[in-house]
């Protein structure tokens, strides 16, 4: 699954991301010093990606920070995973987690960040690791292995986030190929789950 990320932290802003942490359009990280804590969100406002002040309450920030929630419990799935593709799969999703985190916490944009080859990536994914698998006779109770429990976690993780992203859509158009994504990706992580147990390394 080769995803690139597509988007720069602009130098000094703070919000979506750590204050000195950017990305390049080659997907590589680029780290600088900078402050830990800014005190511009003491009075409970946040940066957007695009600069516009709002509440960290509001319904935007809610979401992205719900997708930042997946990017988390992907993290910890990576941890325990055993299959080196699987794990290798993740870290790609996590790159293109923070473009969609990006998009999401971005108005009016030129150019949207997620596009549908972004969607056809996370389908041909998809197939390429369902066709490892058995077909389903059963209904899955999550833990048979630390990897898969974790995987399991981060599908819940992300329905929730779905949801939230629907929530906004309602009030607040968004990138339909994020909620698109987003699907697709609690799907992915379904047959990963799969995978790890189900199928030899």
């Amino acid at each position: 699954m080769a995803l690139r990320t597509v988007f720069y932290q602009k130098k000094g802003t703070a919000g979506v991301f750590p204050a000195g942490l950017w990305f390049s359009r080659e997907g590589g990280f680029v780290m600088t010093k900078a402050a830990v804590y800014t005190r511009t969100g003491d009075k409970g406002t946040t940066g957007l990606y695009t600069g516009q002040r709002v509440e960290k309450q509001s319904q935007r920030v809610e979401a992205y920070g719900s997708v930042d929630e997946i990017n988390s419990a992907l993290g910890l799935a990576r941890a325990c995973v055993e299959r080196d593709d699987v794990r290798a799969t993740i870290l790609q999703v996590q790159k293109l987690l923070m473009s969609i985190m990006a998009d999401v916490a971005s108005l009016d944009l030129p150019e949207p960040y997620i596009k549908e080859e972004h969607v056809t990536l996370f389908e041909q994914t998809i197939d390429k690791y369902d066709a490892l698998l058995k077909p389903l006779s059963h209904f899955l109770i999550p833990g048979d292995s630390k990897g898969a429990a974790a995987l399991d976690l981060a599908r819940t993780t992300t329905r929730r986030a779905e949801r939230q992203l629907l929530r906004l859509n309602e009030t607040e158009p968004i990138n339909h190929n994020v909620l698109v994504c987003i699907n697709r990706l609690s799907d992915l992580c379904f047959i990963l789950a799969r995978v790890e147990t189900e199928v030899g390394k």
